[in-house]
This record gives structure tokens, sequence and C-alpha cells, in this order.
């Protein structure tokens, strides 16, 4: 049976809306979250209600953590600290509290999945996972076929084949026998690979396949323009970066 993998939505309420009905078109019912549900954007709260109600697994990412507190924005940027501090002074008592109940890393064994938010590797640190070599050093660090994760806001598979050569794949692959995946499946709400358009991933028995859903994203905008969000944060959305 098919399932969704979604992450970085960012207070993305009408992404986060849109991929949901994406996925609710295609009748796949059981969805996994890897991350960041806050930040950047402007409606938490109602982003983790839907998370809450659709997702079975929940991940926290950097982005939760620094509304939580449990890390600085010393090293976020400018724009990306001013979010921050807006989106914890709209959160309620009870989706703090949410918020604090949604786990560094999960695996399934129905899956021969584990989610994590940033690397298997060091999940604390936030590391991101570009490169090759970052590939190889992280399918040490787990033992699961297939590792989900976010944080870095760009779609891809990282297939390891059976001799460890790490295959690259932008669309979708087939999943073979022999292989293990890493699999990030970009933003929901604020994607980073030149494509506005919100992106997740889904997983069926025989394939992984990267999906892109359009939105309104000019709803999103007028919202974080009247909660005086950073500018930088609003225009970003037009161009995927």
């Amino acid at each position: 049976m098919a399932y969704a993998v979604i992450s970085d939505v960012h207070s993305n309420l009408h992404a986060l809306e849109a991929v949901l009905k994406d996925i609710g078109d295609r009748r796949i019912d059981e969805i996994y979250f890897v991350g960041d549900a806050v930040g950047y954007g402007p409606q938490p709260n109602l982003c983790i209600d839907l998370l809450k109600k659709d997702c079975g697994i929940l991940i926290a990412g950097n982005h939760d953590w620094a509304v939580l507190e449990y890390i600085s924005t010393e090293f976020f940027n400018v724009h990306a600290a001013d979010a921050v501090t807006y989106n914890r002074e709209v959160m309620t008592d009870e989706h703090m509290r949410d918020l604090e109940g949604f786990n560094l890393l999960k695996s399934s064994e129905k899956r021969n999945a584990l989610f994590v938010h940033a690397t298997p590797r060091d999940p604390e640190n936030w590391d991101y996972l570009f490169s090759v070599k970052d590939a190889e050093i992280n399918f040490e660090h787990f033992e699961q076929k297939l590792c989900f994760i976010g944080h870095s806001h760009t779609p891809v598979i990282l297939e390891q084949s059976q001799t460890g050569e790490i295959l690259i794949h932008r669309a979708s692959t087939e999943i073979k026998d022999t292989s293990r995946y890493i699999i990030n499946d970009g933003s929901v709400g604020q994607p980073r690979d030149s494509d506005p358009r919100a992106s997740y991933v889904i997983v069926n028995d025989s394939s992984i396949e990267i999906v892109r859903v359009q939105y309104d994203i000019s709803k999103t905008q007028k919202e974080m323009e009247a909660a005086k969000l950073p500018f930088r944060l609003v225009e970003r959305l037009s161009y995927g970066y």
C-alpha cells in the first residue's frame, strides 16, 4: 500500500492544504512527517492541527526546536530568526505542547524505514546531507532499507547499490531488492530547488516518486505581509529558493 512523506511545512497553511488534498485525491491514507512544522510562515497553529490530524509519525526539525527554545537561533540568518520569534509569539500553549511531543527520529518496522529531519548520523546537530560523500557516511548510520529526511528543502532520492555505488534520482526510481535509499522529500512550504511548487514523496512496494503540487502562493504571501514577516521570506516563495 502506498504512503506519503512530507516535511518542511514552515507554517505555510495553503501549501500544506494543497499537498494533503493531492494525497487524499490519490487515496493514500498514511502520511509521515519529517520535521519543521513551523518557522518562516504565518500559520503555525493551523499547520500543527492538520499535521496532528493526518500524520502517523511526527518528527521535529531545527525550526521546531528553535521555537521551543531547545536550540538557539544564533546560527540562523536574521530573517529566519525573526520568523522563529513571530511563530513563538503567536503559537498557543496547546500547540507548543503538541510540538514538544514530536520525535527527533523514529523508525517503522512496517515500512522498514527511519524517519529523521536532518541526518541519521547526528540528528540533533542539524547537519545537511548534500554530497555523495555525505550520503556514503550516513548510509552507515541506519539499518533500515529506507531513510527519509528533509531539512535542505531540495528533493532527491539517493540509492546505494549492492556494490556501494551512490546513484542520484531527481524524480522517481524503482525500489530494488539489493539497494538502500535515502530520500529527501523536499519542502511543502518553502521549496529551494528553483521550483516554487510544494514537494512531497509517494512510496509504494515498487517505486519512490517525488511529487510537485501547485498552490496559491499569493495567499501565503499576503498573510506573511500582514504578519510583517521579512520581505525576503515573502519574495522567495515565488521563485522556489
